[in-house]
Parts: structure tokens; C-alpha cells; sequence
């Protein structure tokens, strides 16, 4: 039994430290990406900034609920405390990626070239599906719906720099600006039925 304690708690570190890296990088590459998108005129990298804030606001939840499990607080009460919190940040997220890619679509706002913004998406791709790998490791080890939740929030961050590079991409080789509103457009109904799943406290399988 005290093994057991011990190693949760050592758990508990290790899912600290890695949301410490999540808001940290989050942070980093918001800012990156909203300063290159105002330089270049660029909506979809303003916009993927904004999706580093939500990144960045999931995280902090996590901290929260796993710096109280740390203190002795109970780790169910606080997973359905911050499971609804981090559904609050999928349906954010969803809004967001609707309004701008129809906003793109309406104003016909074409990705311009941004050699800035070419090499943050790919660092991106590289980061974000490691870290998400991370946390889901963790978040089976604490049986905690909470992070697995916002372990997919990462893998969906993924995602956007995947679309974003693709859109960045396209527009420069073929002309078609249209591609990274499509793609993105595609993802929101899949983001809010994480958003809901989340807030109805439904524990996915893949947390047991």
C-alpha cells in the first residue's frame, strides 16, 4: 500500500511537470504565433495563437487539480470539478475554430507566406503529439478522465498546426487558400463532442 502511495505521487510529479511544460510552451507559442500573424497579415496564425490561450487555460486546470491531489485533496471530486472546466475549454475551442475559419471563408483572407509561421506549425507536429502521448500515459496511471481529456486537447492542437502548415503550404504552391478553412471547419463538430462528453463527466475507456 505505502508503494502504491508513493508512486502515485510520483505520478502526480510527473503530470505537474508536464503541464508545466504545456502551459510554458503554450505561452511561447501564442505569442509567436500572434506577433507573425499581425507582421504577415496572416488570420490563421492570429488564430492559432488563440488557440495557444485555451491550450494555456486547460493546463492551468490541470495544475490546479493535480497540485490539490498533491496537498491530500480527494482526486475524484477534483476530476469532475475540472473535467466540466476543461470541457468549458473544447467548447472554446470549438467557437473559436468555427469563427475563424468562416470568418477566412467570408473575406476570402488568403495565408500569406510566413517562413515564421512555416517552422513554429512544424515544430508543433513534433512537440504536441509527444507530450500528448505523455500525459495519456499519465492519465491512465492516475485513472484521471480530467487529463486524458486534456491530453486530447493536445493531440488536437496537433491537428490545427497540421492544418495550419497545409494551409500556409497550399496557398503557396497551388493558390488554394480555401483548404485551411475547409479542414478546419471539419474538425469542429469533432472538438465539441469532446467539449460535451467532457462536461457531462463521461470517462473515456482509455482512462481505466
Amino acid at each position: 500500500m505505502a508503494t502504491d502511495v508513493i508512486q502515485r505521487r510520483l505520478t502526480v510529479s510527473r503530470g505537474i511537470r508536464l503541464e508545466y511544460l504545456t502551459v510554458g510552451w503554450n505561452i511561447l507559442e501564442g505569442a509567436i504565433a500572434v506577433l507573425s500573424g499581425i507582421i504577415s497579415g496572416s488570420v490563421a496564425l492570429v488564430g492559432f495563437g488563440i488557440d495557444s490561450a485555451i491550450e494555456s487555460f486547460s493546463g492551468a486546470v490541470l495544475l490546479w487539480r493535480l497540485h490539490a491531489e498533491k496537498n491530500g485533496q480527494k482526486a475524484d471530486l477534483l476530476d469532475r470539478k475540472a473535467l466540466k472546466l476543461v470541457g468549458t475549454g473544447f467548447l472554446l475551442l470549438a467557437v473559436y475554430v468555427a469563427f475563424d475559419a468562416i470568418s477566412t471563408l467570408v473575406t476570402r483572407e488568403q495565408p500569406r507566406r510566413s517562413f515564421i509561421g512555416i517552422a513554429l506549425s512544424l515544430l508543433s507536429l513534433v512537440v504536441m503529439p509527444l507530450l500528448a502521448r505523455a500525459k495519456r500515459r499519465t492519465a491512465s496511471e492516475l485513472n484521471s478522465p480530467a487529463l486524458h481529456a486534456d491530453s486530447r486537447q493536445t493531440s488536437i492542437c496537433a491537428y490545427l498546426s497540421a492544418i495550419l502548415l497545409c494551409g500556409l503550404l497550399l496557398n503557396v504552391t497551388v493558390g488554394w487558400w480555401w483548404a485551411d478553412p475547409i479542414a478546419a471547419l471539419a474538425m469542429v463538430p469533432i472538438i465539441a463532442q469532446e467539449g460535451r462528453e467532457a462536461l457531462k463527466g463521461e470517462i473515456c475507456s482509455d482512462c481505466h
